[in-house]
């Protein structure tokens, strides 16, 4: 975890030829969207091609990060990028998964040090609203104490009560960062003791979910819209379930990027007329065709996209924090399929 890291490639999978390129452009981190490990491994034996592919990656030093279901569910995410590219909008989620809280935390520090202790909290991820960021609300009054005989304090002397111009400052941050936010504050305070309080909110909660389902601008025709998601995705072909009663436009579309086919219900909930996921089973197919809704099937391979959409966040995020990094995109198809 503590390696060194100056080229890094993302990747949709972790192949043997996705490993090679790896090795001749000298990578360091590999990130890709499926993990490496589908199946348990039995023997560790570089004569097998999977096995050996683990053990050209760590031949080489290459250390590999997988953001699986984390990329589909999160804003601004795989799904989000398929809805942009079909021109889906007013999304929503298919299925719920998961909420994260709010907290808000609430610092008292002497106003000399107030800025310094903002600019370290909004470092550290608090005050991320929507659009905005670096957030926070300062409100100034009297701090008192009086340093017991163990203290060593900042400010003051022992057993003498003290009174300092202080600032109260309060920034809210989800949950999952708490952890980091406070490990910063703590270490940027320049009292021994501080005093903050942490309060879990009631408002504002994120929800996250898997798929999306939105509205066109204006309906479509069925084949129109069949024809829009292979221009979009640039596919040479794609697998359509008919419903038996047959569907003539499309307006609100339901997507999930994958293998989503578990979830064609969720969309006939949603109002769907059109659900789009990819591995769809030929059982499940019939059971498709008699709800009425238009079922296609482009393939998993459409996740590519968060190749090009990844570099682009990381090349944006590399600008913001200055890092002394390179980032490159896989040129390796992963695809097994091809249409003839």
């Amino acid at each position: 975890m503590n390696k060194r890291v100056d080229r890094i490639m993302m990747s949709l999978d972790v192949r043997p030829a996705v490993v090679a390129e790896a090795i001749e452009k000298k990578i360091d981190l590999l990130i890709v969207k499926h993990p490496p490990i589908f199946r348990s491994i039995d023997r560790l034996i570089t004569d097998d091609v999977q096995t050996n592919m683990y053990a050209e990656l760590i031949k080489h030093d290459i250390a590999v990060y997988a953001a699986h279901t984390n990329m589909d569910i999160i804003d601004n995410g795989l799904n989000d990028w398929f809805c942009e590219r079909l021109t889906v909008k007013d999304t929503t989620y298919l299925i719920p998964t998961h909420t994260v809280k709010m907290k808000k935390l609430a610092v008292h520090i002497p106003q000399t040090a107030a800025k310094k202790m903002r600019e370290v909290l909004s470092a550290a991820g608090a005050g991320e609203q929507d659009n905005y960021h670096a957030t926070s609300f300062t409100v100034n009054g009297t701090g008192r104490f009086t340093p017991e005989a163990a203290a060593n304090p900042t400010i003051g002397s022992v057993n003498v009560p003290e009174q300092v111009q202080e600032s109260k400052i309060e920034v809210i941050f989800p949950e999952t960062k708490e952890k980091q936010i406070l490990t910063a504050m703590l270490a940027a305070h320049p009292y021994e003791e501080p005093a903050y309080d942490v309060y879990t909110l009631d408002n504002l909660a994120q929800t996250y979910g898997i798929g999306r389902v939105g509205e066109l601008d204006q309906a479509l025709t069925t084949e129109e819209f069949i024809q829009k998601v292979k221009t979009t995705f640039d596919l040479a072909g794609l697998r359509v379930v008919y419903p038996h009663k047959e569907k003539t436009t499309i307006k609100r579309v339901a997507i999930c990027g994958g293998s989503g086919e578990k979830f064609y219900r969720n969309a006939l909930s949603a109002g769907a007329d059109v659900y789009i996921t990819g591995d769809v089973y030929y059982h499940t197919a019939h059971d498709m065709q008699e709800t009425g809704m238009l079922v296609i099937d482009p393939g998993h391979y459409i996740e590519s996209l968060c190749k090009e959409k990844m570099v682009e966040l990381f090349e944006q995020w590399k600008n913001e924090a200055d890092w002394n990094v390179d980032f490159f995109t896989s040129e390796t198809v992963t695809n097994p399929f091809s249409f003839k």
